[in-house]
């Protein structure tokens, strides 16, 4: 099932590993990027790699992620080095420039995989798809790229804005401006058009619940599937954002019933609408979300 909440925990912050446990969240992103000052990234990679052996996979009840470092500093290949043995569940791959640089880290899990004796392909992949200003324009390949390992799409704003020499990324409404708007937009449509999950970027007030968990209704209902999140009191706003309501639930279940009981038509009428197949398909997806 894809994880709703992505938390991000400081990969050389004992503290807040520890704490990860208990955050409630789907995934954890052990961080040994942005969250971890240059000089301590060997420490981080110690720390992370004592972590994800202190819980085997198959024992977890939380998905773990680590977050690499971009393949253009030189320091991606010994974070793996440092943390496949211990068969994270994925990396994300932050500032891609698109599918080729996936594909450089997967041949690196490849062999990585082989030397621990890990499943091949078990480590999968989220690239944060839109960090680079040449990104975007390869967002539309990742459908064609056949990378096997490939977890989903994800996409930033404030690396892209660095990127652009941009001054803010947001309008005078506190609403993404355009060129954000756009990436997103190409982001969630690569993804699907790849065949995997949308993953909604970070909500940056974590004091706004109501905010956050309205977002995260929106994102939803246009198709995103979970949410980065960079606060464990955003956790349960995006859990619920994310999670279909009893009222749809109970409303997919209908839609189903129905046309079961009408396997010979395209069509079906309920509550004075007309329901065709791409209904039914919304109704089996939202189904899947609570059978899985």
């Amino acid at each position: 099932m894809t994880p709703r909440s992505w938390l991000f925990i400081p990969g050389d912050s004992e503290k807040k590993l520890a704490k990860g446990d208990l955050a409630g969240a789907d995934a954890l992103i052990l961080d040994i990027e942005d969250a971890v000052a240059p000089d301590a990234k060997q420490i981080a990679r110690e720390k992370v790699a004592a972590y994800l052996r202190a819980r085997p996979r198959g024992e977890r009840s939380t998905q773990l992620w680590v977050r690499i470092n971009p393949l253009s500093t030189g320091m991606s290949l010994d974070d793996l080095v440092a943390i496949v043995a211990g068969a994270p569940d994925g990396v994300m791959i932050p500032k891609p420039d698109g599918p080729d640089d996936v594909r450089t880290v997967s041949l690196y899990l490849d062999a990585l995989e082989v030397q621990h004796g890990i499943e091949l392909g078990a480590t999968r992949i989220l690239p944060v798809a839109t960090e680079t200003a040449r990104a975007p324009f390869q967002l539309g390949d990742y459908a064609a790229a056949g990378l096997t390992r490939l977890a989903g799409l994800t996409w930033g704003a404030e690396d892209l804005s660095t990127a652009l020499t941009a001054s803010t990324n947001v309008d005078a409404s506190g609403s993404w401006a355009f060129t954000y708007q756009m990436v997103r937009s190409l982001t969630l449509m690569a993804a699907h058009a790849a065949g995997v999950p949308a993953i909604e970027t970070l909500y940056v007030d974590f004091r706004d619940e109501e905010g956050l968990f309205a977002s995260c209704r929106a994102a939803r209902a246009e198709g995103f599937a979970g949410r980065i999140a960079i606060h464990p009191a955003q956790v349960d706003a995006i859990n619920r954002g994310f999670a279909p309501s009893a009222e749809e639930i109970a409303f997919a279940r209908r839609v189903v019933e129905a046309f079961a009981a009408n396997p010979d038509t395209g069509t079906i009428g309920i509550d004075g609408k007309m329901l065709d197949i791409p209904h039914l398909k919304q109704a089996q997806h939202i189904l899947s979300q609570v059978e899985a």
